[in-house]
């Protein structure tokens, strides 16, 4: 017998888990509601998937792979290290704005505990903190990135470029500020000026520093302007 046609009701499911998760989590997307949500009937999604178990680890791991798809993408070393660093920063802060609430929820999951979310930090994260920490390393290489513990400069920069984003999303979609507050958090932290402008502002922390001008450089420096 042929295999039944797919007709993208594997992706309707799975669009449906991407819109219902963030409010669900792990534990509390149910996969009657999944259904429900896409349309589809619960035969067909058995047939797609098998298992509620074995649909999220489909649903994490789908986003993960068309997130890391790009940042490879963007990550081009053949830009230079530090423009390479610069354009995955760009893109993971624009990734991160517009999933925030999905990955909140993921984290938030793992950190309670929940298998499925654990397992899936376990086995994606080191692979994108691994690419950054490269480009990192090969700035360093070059005299580029200030020595430091790889780490270090990569925390300092997410920390910079990544907190204000989901602090100031929870603050905004909250509207905890009325309308007036929320729009300037938006403004302030989540545009696209404000990623950028941090970008800068971490590359510029970790980068290596000009060398300082002696006393003799200085007045040499000053003649010449007299001239």
């Amino acid at each position: 017998m042929p295999p039944r046609p797919s007709r993208n009701l594997d992706r309707a499911l799975l669009e449906a888990g991407r819109t219902l998760f963030p409010t669900r989590g792990c534990s509390g997307l149910s996969i009657r509601e999944v259904a429900e949500a896409a349309g589809v009937n619960l035969g067909m999604f058995h047939y797609h998937f098998k298992s509620r178990e074995a649909y999220m680890r489909a649903l994490l791991q789908t986003m993960y792979e068309e997130m890391y798809s790009q940042l490879t993408f963007q990550a081009d070393e053949k830009l230079g290290p530090m423009e390479a660093l610069r354009g995955a920063l760009r893109f993971m802060a624009r990734f991160v704005r517009a999933n925030r609430l999905f990955l909140a929820r993921v984290l938030g999951d793992a950190v309670c505990g929940d298998p499925i979310a654990t397992e899936f930090m376990r086995k994606n994260f080191p692979r994108h903190l691994g690419l950054i920490l490269h480009l990192i390393e090969a700035a360093q290489a070059e005299g580029l990135v200030r020595t430091m513990a790889p780490p270090q400069a990569m925390g300092f920069c997410a920390g910079s470029v990544a907190m204000p984003i989901l602090f100031g999303g929870a603050v905004a979609d909250s509207n905890a500020m009325g309308a007036a507050g929320t729009r300037m958090i938006s403004e302030a932290l989540l545009s696209d000026a404000a990623l950028d402008q941090r970008i800068e502002l971490a590359l510029a922390a970790i980068s290596q520093r000009p060398a300082a001008r002696t006393p003799a450089a200085k007045r040499t420096r000053s003649a010449r302007r007299k001239k």
